[in-house]
């Protein structure tokens, strides 16, 4: 079933958003950040609510500059299945053509910065930079998307959420989004409901609730709420899963925040 999307809002408590200030185009040429600035406008969606239909070509190119969006898929018999994650700094939005083959929403409060796509498009063909910042972004969508395949090659639910968690530390430090400032224990927020991370993990619910708990018995996480986790042994997650060239990774060293 597709998503009936509300109308996004632009809110006055929502700040405005900077393309300087955005992960993938910090390093762009000051004149080339000046006319994306001149075209940017912010957008505010409320959890749950639909931000791309599948089989939608929006009339922007967004990034995200706050919050997450969850990329899912409808298969003809009705079921959902989420296929990505876009957290602060991740770009979307299909430029020259083609529309998007899956449908994406808000899974909690996000804030997107918005670019008006035929005119993104008319500075891609201008500036060579920009057209890069875009395949690199693809690329790391790729890179992403391959992470999560080895992921899921994964039998165990219990070697899944494993998976999942070192994956998201990962994503978290990338935004500076680690929950504390103890880089042995990191604390992480979990951005899906049992439900939707079930479905992103091919597994049921109550599984996915087991495996938790399972974990915590095991002394890997420790349970704060059922959306925060404490990570206590990380390598131990990492071997798990199977991801153990991810640590070797200069990205993996996270930048702790600060409270929230």
């Amino acid at each position: 079933m597709l998503l009936k999307r509300q109308n996004e809002r632009v809110t006055g408590n929502v700040k405005r958003c900077i393309a300087a200030d955005l992960r993938v185009m910090s390093s762009l040429q000051p004149e080339l950040l000046t006319a994306l600035q001149s075209i940017a406008r912010t957008l505010h969606f409320e959890a749950g609510q639909a931000v791309v239909h599948e089989g939608e070509r929006p009339n922007y190119v967004g990034a995200v500059t706050e919050g997450i969006l969850k990329m899912q898929k409808t298969f003809p018999d009705g079921r959902e299945h989420i296929v990505g994650l876009l957290v602060e700094g991740d770009m979307f939005g299909r430029v020259h053509h083609g529309a998007h083959t899956f449908s994406m929403e808000a899974a909690t409060n996000t804030t997107i910065c918005a670019f008006p796509r035929t005119r993104f498009e008319s500075l891609i063909d201008a500036w060579p930079e920009l057209e890069q910042v875009v395949l690199l972004d693809i690329l790391d969508e790729l890179d992403r998307a391959r992470e999560w395949m080895l992921v899921l090659a994964n039998h165990r639910t219990t070697e899944r959420l494993a998976g999942f968690l070192v994956v998201l530390c990962r994503r978290w430090a990338n935004v500076a989004k680690l929950q504390n400032n103890d880089e042995q224990n990191p604390e992480i927020q979990i951005p899906l409901s049992r439900r939707d991370l079930a479905h992103f993990l091919g597994a049921r619910p109550e599984s996915i609730s087991r495996a938790f708990h399972a974990l915590a018995d095991d002394l890997h996480i420790r349970i704060k709420t059922p959306y925060d986790i404490e990570i206590l042994d990380l390598q131990e997650l990492i071997g798990m899963c199977g991801l153990e060239d991810f640590a070797e990774t200069a990205a993996f060293e996270y930048r702790p925040s600060v409270s929230r």
